[in-house]
Order: structure tokens, then sequence, then C-alpha cells
């Protein structure tokens, strides 16, 4: 076939590699591979979903979302940000979308962005899309998955025109402290780069606050943020951009008619109804992730040849696991054959290799269950 049929940027992106894995699954494997919340979305926001379509919810919002609803996002940041309204959200149709709007309104092409590696495999890919470059940081097991400013330093230059950063991290765990931040911070403040940090994690942190880079004074930060991990809306599609620096909300949802026109009328009810009235959900949820974070995490430890760091938030483990002579993605194999669905650590990155990723989206006994499959696997593999 002539590929000169298709664009170019078509032809430059590749599926991820954890769909991969997820395609070639049974039906009788214990998955930790997809990182959905194995909740349902509270049976309030359901009902609010269907009564906004009854009563006539089902039509075009304005671009950036209903006022209200943006309102009520603003002041849920108060605690970082004071004097925020709805002007400062913009809804998408997902964090997925919040991301390539960014990426459209802040890269020109030639323009180069700093991603983070390991990555959730659609930064580099947006990058691409829109004909920017994508270098990336190391975020490595030994420093718990935080980038040094040395390494920023060695790969900016006077074309980088912004930074993602995204903690707590998918796919390794890696939270952040306000120390940390700070001097992620002031390395994006000195070559003025834009910072877009990814939060769609922020409620699900565990034991202590989540660190955000809202209120810290900088003017060009965007935040990503969803309700699909925290209200377990994945299906859902819902998500905003949210910003101090009003003239970038100004260009975001200029954008954002583009990508999509408006989010859905009737799910944009929904989720201000379950912000109003269970907004201790995502906590619950957090409360139950921890207690698994602590069962996988133990048990991996357990096993020889395994090393884990404890995330202090996110529902992922990013585990050292080593088998002499074979590749993540083969390891990750073998377990699949054995019953065990996980995502090979190359999936996200070059420094991912060694790695495999666990999402504990699955109940305690589930997890139980996995991680003795798994350690029979490792035995027999290690034994050669």
């Amino acid at each position: 076939m002539d590929m000169r049929t298709y664009s170019d940027r078509a032809l430059a992106i590749q599926p991820t590699g954890v769909r991969k894995m997820f395609d070639l699954a049974g039906d009788d494997v214990i998955s930790f591979g997809l990182g959905e919340p194995d909740f349902q979305p509270p049976a309030i926001a359901i009902e609010a979903f269907h009564q906004a379509m009854l009563d006539g919810r089902n039509k075009y919002t304005t671009t950036a979302g209903l006022p209200a609803l943006r309102q009520k996002i603003a002041s849920s940041w108060e605690h970082y940000q004071t004097g925020m309204d709805e002007q400062n959200v913009c809804m998408t149709m997902s964090g997925t979308n919040a991301l390539l709007n960014l990426f459209m309104t802040l890269v020109n092409p030639g323009d180069n962005v700093l991603l983070p590696e390991p990555y959730f495999p659609l930064y580099g890919p947006d990058a691409t899309l829109v004909g920017g470059e994508a270098r990336y940081y190391p975020c490595l097991f030994e420093d718990e998955f935080i980038p040094s400013v040395e390494s920023l330093e060695s790969i900016v230059d006077e074309n980088t025109v912004a930074i993602l950063y995204n903690f707590p991290s998918n796919p390794t765990g890696g939270t952040l402290t306000a120390q940390q931040r700070d001097e992620l911070l002031d390395f994006a403040k000195r070559h003025d780069l834009w910072i877009i940090s990814d939060e769609v994690y922020d409620r699900i942190v565990f034991g202590e606050e989540h660190v955000s880079f809202m209120g810290t004074g900088y003017e060009k930060i965007l935040i990503v943020n969803s309700f699909s991990k925290t209200f377990a809306m994945t299906g859902w599609r819902i998500g905003y951009i949210i910003s101090t620096n009003l003239e970038a909300m100004k260009q975001v949802i200029k954008i954002q008619y583009y990508i999509s026109a408006c989010s859905n009328d009737a799910m944009q009810y929904a989720v201000l109804e379950a912000m109003e009235k269970a907004n201790d959900y995502p906590d619950m949820m957090a409360k139950e992730f921890q207690q698994r974070c602590d069962l996988i995490v133990d048990r991996l430890n357990a096993m020889p040849g395994v090393q884990c760091h404890r995330p202090k938030g996110s529902i992922y483990v990013f585990p050292k696991v080593d088998v002499e002579g074979m590749t993540s993605e083969e390891v990750a194999l073998e377990l699949l054959k054995d019953g065990v669905l996980c995502s090979p650590g190359n999936a996200f990155g070059p420094s991912g290799e060694g790695h495999l990723r666990f999402a504990y989206t699955i109940s305690q006994a589930d997890i139980s269950r996995g991680m003795d499959k798994v350690e029979q696997t490792l035995k027999r593999l290690q034994q050669g």
C-alpha cells in the first residue's frame, strides 16, 4: 500500500504497549493491567445524570462548560489558590482531551517539550501530533522516580517551550515533597517554561496532602485534572484544565471548541452533584487503594529478585523485577501464560526496562491470588 495516502502525523505514532498486553489476555486472568478503578461512580451522580437527561439537559453547553460546575471546581482548589472562578476552568472530554488541547495551545512545529520517562504513553505522541519534539527526562527507581534538576538542565534549550510534570505518577506511583516541587518549579522559571502539571491522581494520595503546582505564584502553570480516577468515571470522559492565567485560558477555551465544541450537557450536572453531595467519595476509594497498595508492596518485596517502592499515591506500583536473561516484556508474557496480566515496564519508555507495572485496581483477595501466581512464575523463571 502507498503510505503517502496517510499523514506523516498518523504514521509517526504507534498503538501503546499497555493495550497490546490487554488485547492478548483471556477472560480468566487476574488483571493488574489497565489503570481503571474497580468502583462505580457515586450512585447519586448516576441518578443525577439520568434526571438531567429527563429534564432536557441534552443540548450544547458553552464551550468551556457549565458555569456552576466550573465555579465549583475553582472553589475546590481554594486551599491551594484563592480568587479563582469559572473563568479559570475549561471542561474537557477527559484528561486525555485536556492534554492534547494544551499541546495544541502551547507548541509550534520545531518546539520541544520536556516529558517524564517512564511516561504515561499519550504524552510523546501528543507532542508529535502538533509537530513538536518530545524530549524525555529520566525518573529513576534509585531517586524514587523524582527527576533531578541536573538531568533537566542537560536537555533544555532555546526551543524548549514547556515541561510536563505528573505527580502522583502513572506508571511509577512517584509523588513529590514540597521541596522537590519547588526545585522543579525554579527550573521551569529559570528557563521561562510553561508547566503542564498532570494531577489526575490528586485525591488518591495516602497519609499526606497532595503537593500541587497550583498556588505557587508562577503565571505559566496549566493543570490537567479529571474525574476519571477520583470519582471512578473513566467511561464518562470528563476532565478539565485549570489555571490562574486568564489569557492562557482564553486560548485553551478557543482550542477546545475545535476539539469537541463542548462537553456532555447532562453529565456536567451529574459531576456537579457528585462534587456537592458525594465529595468524600475519592477519600473512601483512597483508603481502600492504600490498603491494597500496602498488600501488594509487601508481597512483592518478599519475593526474591524484586524491589518495590511504597507509593504515597496513585493506583500503581512499578517494581524492579530481575530475571536473568529476560526482558520485562518476556517476563510479562510468562506471567500472562500463568494467568496474571500486568504491563511490561518498557511500554512506558526505555528506563522502564527491568520493571513491571501492576495496577492495584482489583479486590484485596484477587491481589493475594495474583501475587501467589506471580511468586510461582518468578520462582520458575529464576530457577531457569
